[in-house]
């Protein structure tokens, strides 16, 4: 099903790939091309059903140690008071 419209910006969605990422634990977990769609205005995603339950069983496996992740070079900052 695709989505009319953006629900944060009310840009036009176009159907594309994104990345998809969360922490888990002390990592961040990134998952690359999945289909998406992407906002033109904003780039906020929408996922299909489908790819949300392909995604949920991805993190389930890194969640339970079943899938080894390589080490990502990235930077964490906090925003002054």
């Amino acid at each position: 099903m695709k989505p009319g419209v953006c629900q944060f910006c009310k840009g036009e969605m176009k159907e594309g790939k994104t990345e998809f990422m969360a922490r888990v634990h002390d990592q961040v977990i990134v998952i690359k091309d999945v289909p998406a769609w992407v906002c033109e205005r904003c780039g906020e995603a929408w996922f299909s059903y489908e790819t949300s339950e392909k995604i949920d069983k991805v993190m389930q496996e890194v969640h339970a140690g079943k899938i080894c992740v390589r080490p990502l070079a990235a930077g964490e900052i906090e925003l002054p008071a």
